[in-house]
C-alpha cells in the first residue's frame, strides 16, 4: 500500500445507467448496484487510511431526469441515511451532507439532519454525500452568506470564503476519480477541486472495484503535487 494515501477522495459516480444497459438490466438496477458499490468502496477506503470520501450522489441537474428515476434516486439516499445508517455508524463513519435544501421534501431534510447528528462524533472516516448539489451554486450560496453578514471586502480571503461552503470542515480534495470514461468535472466540488489530482477510469461505477481503487491510489502516489510551486 502506498504511503502517501490521499486524505480526501471525491468520486464522480458515473455510468450506472450504461452499466445496466450493457447488462440488459433496468436502469434502476444500475443505480441500486451503484449504491451498493459506494458502501463497498467506503469500507475499502477505511482499510487504506483515507480520511474523507465524497460522492456525487445527485446533482442539481439530475432533476431533469424522469420523475420515476428521480424518485428512485431519492429512495436510495433515504435508505442510506435511515436503514443503512446504523451499519455506517458502527464502522465509525461520520456522515455529512453537502447540497441545497430547495426542492427536497421536509421528510428528507429531517432524516439527513438526523443522520448527521447521529454520526457527528465518529472519526474513522467522513462520508460526504453531495446530494442536490452543484459546485457553482455552493459558491454562490457562500457569497450570499458573506454579503448577508456584511463581510468587508478587505476581510475576504480564501480561508474566510471557505468557511461558508457546505460542510466547511470538509477539506480540499486531494484526488478526484471519475468513472465511465468521461473526462470532466460536471460541476463537482469546484472550490475544493482547485489543486486536486484527477484520474479518469473507463469502467462504469458498479464495476469500479477495490482493485480499481488500489490502482488509483498507486497512480496518485506517483504524482508530484506542487500546488503551483
Amino acid at each position: 500500500m502506498p504511503e502517501n494515501v490521499p486524505a480526501h477522495i471525491g468520486f464522480i459516480l458515473d455510468g450506472n445507467r450504461r452499466w445496466a444497459e450493457n447488462n440488459s438490466l433496468p436502469s434502476f438496477e444500475g443505480h441500486r448496484r451503484g449504491y451498493e458499490n459506494i458502501l463497498t468502496i467506503v469500507d475499502a477506503c477505511i482499510e487504506r487510511g483515507v480520511r474523507y470520501v465524497s460522492g456525487y450522489v445527485f446533482s442539481t441537474e439530475n432533476w431533469r431526469r424522469s420523475e420515476e428515476e428521480v424518485s428512485y434516486l431519492m429512495d436510495l439516499v433515504y435508505k442510506m441515511v435511515t436503514r443503512d445508517l446504523e451499519k455506517l455508524h458502527k464502522k465509525g463513519v461520520r456522515l455529512v451532507w453537502l447540497g441545497m435544501r430547495e426542492r427536497l421534501e421536509p421528510k428528507m431534510l429531517e432524516v439527513l439532519e438526523a443522520a448527521e447528528a447521529r454520526t457527528a462524533d465518529n472519526d474513522t472516516i467522513t462520508l460526504g454525500i453531495c446530494f442536490n448539489y452543484g459546485g457553482q451554486r455552493e459558491i454562490i450560496d457562500a457569497a450570499r452568506k458573506l454579503i448577508e453578514q456584511g463581510t468587508p471586502a478587505d476581510e475576504l480571503t480564501e480561508e474566510r470564503f471557505a468557511q461558508e461552503l457546505y460542510a466547511p470542515d470538509v477539506p480540499p480534495l486531494d484526488l478526484i476519480v471519475r468513472t465511465s470514461g468521461e473526462e470532466r468535472l460536471s460541476n463537482f466540488m469546484l472550490w475544493r477541486a482547485a489543486y486536486s489530482e484527477f484520474i479518469f477510469r473507463s469502467e462504469h461505477w458498479p464495476d469500479f472495484s477495490v482493485e480499481s481503487l488500489d490502482e488509483c491510489l498507486l497512480e496518485y502516489s506517483h504524482r508530484k503535487r506542487r500546488h503551483g510551486a
